[in-house]
């Protein structure tokens, strides 16, 4: 009987053997609505190697598609780019039902695969400028540790102009189109940044020495075959462009209120807030409601923000629980360059405002205006105050983004 599930083929010698994974939205805390997809790579020469694999529940799938091009039992080579499970998962299976001659990954990626699956050793370690011959084409390793795990690597398969680029270039996008070039460019520019926020934005300064680096190597490439999401087969520079401007981002005179409401105190407060960061010359100005708003959407948005202004009704002595838990996401995630200010309402004690500063501080969100408190309801005073807050952080926004264009000149 013949199987559902059929390779999709990339170059000449390069096929898609991956899963599309419709059911998932929400990867690791990140809300993952539109799905994702577990890419994994078959290249057939002389030597045949399968790069990466796919998370376990779709191992099936995968060698189903292996074996709509080549016996399985006829793969060579197995690379493990990136240890996270959601692409080594297959592999014990791999290794047991097909016995791969060689099984390939990092130094720290070796480590990594023993303390997941305790293998027992079999695993070959490359290091940045190993070469792996296949026949008429050659994977060329390089290491990219903390881009976004001290194993991850990325390979290039030279003769075909294919880079393997495990987590870096993807999105989190289940399709039934396999190619960027297939697809609608403004989701792709949505999920392309939305994955980068909130996976890549800790280690941009990384992503920037990265492509410094693949450029001093020479290393080209006509195709970008990421782990997630689609392949970029005609123009892989939109993508690479999109990653160098992000890695390379300073401040700009976007700004973010963030905030939450037990009563409809605070959100009289934040629209307050966004009035004078308008009026101030903000733009653009966003309000994320976090009774509508996912941490990971949040993220997104900060990612080319230049101000973080963020409010909360006190509760318990503390933060509001929605507000508590961005501001740890955030913390994380490390954005830079970045003004802000808090606010908020409250009842008895107010602490949450206190909170927000420290946690600023934690960030290192340079605080330009005096928080606002409120007792309970805001009036005309109060909300005055919240809209000279705004106008006082877009007036450090614009300050500080004018000085970086006087120095860039």
């Amino acid at each position: 009987m013949s199987s559902p599930f059929d390779a999709v083929k990339v170059t000449d010698r390069v096929y898609w053997v991956g899963a599309v994974d419709w059911a998932i939205h929400e990867f690791h805390g990140y809300s993952t609505p539109r799905g994702t997809t577990y890419n994994a790579f078959l290249v057939v020469d002389e030597k045949i190697a399968l790069v990466d694999t796919v998370k376990a529940p779709f191992a099936a799938e995968m060698l189903a598609r292996v074996a709509s091009v080549v016996d399985p039992g006829t793969i060579d080579y197995v690379v493990c780019n990136h240890v996270e499970m959601d692409h080594s998962g297959a592999l014990p299976l791999v290794i047991e039902k097909l016995e791969p001659e060689r099984v390939i990954a990092s130094r720290k990626g070796v480590r990594a695969l023993e303390t997941h699956f305790h293998l027992g050793g079999g695993v070959d370690a490359v290091a940045s400028g190993d070469e792996v011959s296949l026949g008429q084409t050659t994977l060329s390793f390089l290491e990219t540790p903390m881009l976004h795990w001290p194993d991850s690597m990325i390979s290039l398969l030279r003769g075909e102009g294919v880079l393997f680029s495990q987590d870096a270039f993807g999105m989190h996008l289940a399709s039934s189109s396999r190619f960027a070039d297939e697809l609608d460019a403004d989701v792709l520019e949505r999920e392309a940044a939305k994955y980068f926020a909130n996976i890549l934005m800790p280690y941009a300064p990384l992503v920037g020495k990265l492509l410094a680096r693949v450029e001093e190597l020479g290393a080209r490439f006509d195709v970008v075959a990421p782990d997630h999401g689609p392949i970029f087969r005609r123009d892989p520079q939109w993508i690479v462009d999109r990653y160098a401007r992000w890695a390379a981002l300073g401040p700009t005179t976007k700004a973010v209120v963030v905030y939450d409401t037990m009563w409809g105190s605070t959100a009289a407060m934040a629209r307050a807030v966004a009035e004078g960061l308008i009026g101030g010359g903000a733009a653009p100005v966003v309000l994320l409601p976090l009774s509508s708003r996912h941490r990971s959407e949040v993220a997104s948005e900060v990612l080319d923000a230049g101000a973080l202004v963020v409010g909360s009704p006190t509760m318990n002595n503390g933060l509001f629980p929605s507000v508590a838990d961005v501001l740890c996401y955030l913390e994380g995630l490390r954005p830079r360059h970045l003004v802000g200010a808090a606010f908020g309402s409250h009842g008895w004690s107010g602490e949450a405002v206190r909170r927000i500063e420290e946690a600023f501080d934690r960030m290192k969100v340079e605080r330009v205006a005096e928080s606002a408190r409120v007792q309970h309801v805001p009036d005309a005073a109060a909300l005055a105050t919240c809209r000279a807050l705004g106008a006082t952080v877009a007036e450090a926004l614009c300050g500080r983004c004018a000085g970086r264009a006087v120095e860039a000149r």
